[in-house]
């Protein structure tokens, strides 16, 4: 572990964050802290769960990056001065580099995630956070564009809270006190109720399931196929980058008629990639034999915005061109591959 005593607060906060699946899930949320001439960043495709027990944070000269910020590619350019560390720098680099805050953090907010996928999700956000320093970021693929917009609402003012759309929360504050506090009345404000949901069927799911998939581990996820709300959800569109990035673009979904395997089949025919999991109206979630725990992790995380959202908002989901990015990008295509390693 890195020898630095000015990380410990740092370090707790993400491992505090990264352990609640209602802030971050899996290797999804970035923190970084500004010392001196340093940014100190979390790496691509880490567990801020981990923030304890493994080195999670790499050092970048702030200045740099935020010159490499000024030019078009900007991201090649901030890649560039990571060559040579054991670890990638996180996607969101250049974001945390940009904000001006000394403790910044990014998480993927079941809460906000809720609020952000909505189309009148700035209406909302704006009766919620009320007399919060906040403000809306349309949806850019994360990295480098992102930042490009973040920064030009940095030259009128700074929040200090971001609403990420189809996306996420970013909060900045000069420490650890300051930055929990704001994120826990961020939370407060938008907190959605949690619908319960019809309970799997383990006999059904076991009557289609002739490839010997796996039955969702956790109950919470099979709401995906018994909640009639979030099997039109799962079964629809892409609502964010995480679902893109780690479930791809579609779920298969079993019809009455049909076994596992020629729903997969039938699926991977209409969207050309093989789903990694099945959705069993009624009965609950199969996934596929090699998905990993941060691929889990992301099920839960659609399962738990899912249960909030509740029918009569309209979705604005991800375009099938955005969703094609984010899935052929090299930059996910690396954090997926840390994905499938032990952790």
């Amino acid at each position: 572990m890195v020898n630095a005593d000015f990380l410990n607060d740092l370090i707790a906060l993400s491992a505090r964050i990264g352990a609640d699946p209602s802030l971050v899930q899996g290797g999804g949320g970035n923190t970084s802290l500004k010392r001196g001439d340093a940014l100190w960043v979390k790496a691509s495709g880490t567990w801020l769960a981990h923030a304890h027990e493994r080195d999670i944070f790499v050092p970048l000269p702030l200045a740099q990056v935020r010159d490499a910020l000024r030019h078009d590619d900007g991201e090649t350019r901030v890649n560039l001065l990571s060559q040579g560390l054991a670890l990638r720098p996180s996607i969101e680099t250049s974001l945390h580099a940009l904000l001006p805050h000394a403790l910044v953090v990014h998480v993927h907010s079941v809460a906000t995630i809720a609020w952000a996928v909505r189309r009148d999700a700035q209406t909302q956000l704006a009766q919620r956070l009320d007399g919060l320093n906040w403000a809306w970021v349309p949806y850019r693929r994360p990295g480098h564009r992102l930042t490009q917009v973040v920064a030009g609402i940095l030259n009128t003012r700074t929040p200090d809270v971001l609403v990420l759309g189809n996306h996420g929360l970013v909060v900045g504050a000069a420490d650890r006190a300051g930055a929990e506090a704001l994120l826990a009345e961020v939370e407060r404000r938008l907190r959605l109720p949690q619908r319960d949901a019809p309970s799997s069927q383990p006999q059904r799911l076991a009557q289609v399931n002739d490839l010997h998939w796996a039955p969702a581990p956790l109950e919470l996820v099979h709401a995906l196929a018994t909640d009639a709300q979030a099997l039109r959800i799962a079964a629809g569109g892409v609502l964010y980058p995480d679902h893109a990035v780690f479930l791809g673009a579609r779920a298969a979904v079993v019809n009455d008629s049909e076994c596992l395997s020629a729903a997969l089949a039938r699926t991977a025919a209409e969207c050309g990639a093989a789903p990694c999991f099945a959705l069993v109206p009624g009965a609950g979630v199969l996934t596929a034999p090699d998905l990993s725990d941060g691929a889990q992790a992301m099920l839960h995380c659609l399962a738990l915005v899912a249960l909030r959202l509740d029918g009569e908002a309209a979705l604005a989901e991800l375009g099938e061109s955005d969703v094609a990015e984010l899935i052929d990008w090299e930059a996910e295509k690396y954090r997926r591959s840390l994905m499938r390693t032990p952790n």
